[in-house]
């Protein structure tokens, strides 16, 4: 559609090209205002669907962390909503469950797939339990492997400190201290994590 006035016109001429443009491409007007309210309405009704579906992914959430025994919300969690962070979250929370009635497959079940999730925390915080649980069961050099390599420095003082452990678990103590002291490096003086760490350094020395 060309640019309907033309430069150095009168403003009568204007408005008389104006009412003529109009009059020409009424119906495209209309159309295109139709379209463009119906894409908006469009993109509200989608916001609103959004919404909604996030609401409900959270009841469902809500209620396996009150009762992880909540088998019904749990399934309606992952048949729903699997994409959602809340299903992943969920599944932090059954491997805790896991782990209490020291069910240890089962808890790595839900973790190791956690630790390849886009979302950098949930994936981060399932290895540091996955890591935590291959210790639990005596297994040190698989606890070692699926640290791996630290990639995220705001995950540090947790990875270095964790590490402490798998090398004090292998009796790797020179190796241990020394990612017991690089995790207190990282920490503010008045952190709790420093005083543990701490004292797992003075029993070592």
């Amino acid at each position: 559609m060309k640019n309907f006035i033309e430069v150095r016109k009168t403003d009568e001429e204007q408005a008389e090209q104006i009412k003529k443009w109009i009059k020409e491409n009424a119906l495209q007007i209309i159309v295109g205002v139709s379209l463009g309210l119906g894409g908006l309405w469009g993109f509200d009704y989608y916001k609103g669907q959004q919404r909604q579906q996030a609401v409900q992914a959270r009841g469902y959430y809500l209620s396996v962390v009150a009762n992880p025994n909540n088998t019904n919300a749990l399934k309606a969690l992952k048949e729903n909503h699997a994409q959602s962070t809340y299903a992943q979250q969920a599944d932090l929370v059954m491997a805790k469950q896991a782990v209490s009635q020291k069910n240890y497959q089962d808890a790595l079940n839900y973790l190791l797939p956690l630790t390849n999730s886009t979302n950098k925390f949930i994936a981060q915080n399932a290895k540091f339990k996955a890591v935590s649980v291959y210790l639990e069961i005596n297994d040190a050099d698989k606890a070692l492997s699926t640290l791996g390599e630290n990639t995220n420095k705001a995950f540090g003082a947790l990875y270095d400190h964790i590490k402490g452990d798998i090398y004090f678990a292998q009796n790797n103590i020179d190796a241990a201290k020394k990612h017991y002291q690089l995790a207190i490096s990282q920490l503010d003086e008045g952190s709790k994590l420093v005083s543990l760490i701490q004292i797992k350094l003075n029993d070592l020395n």
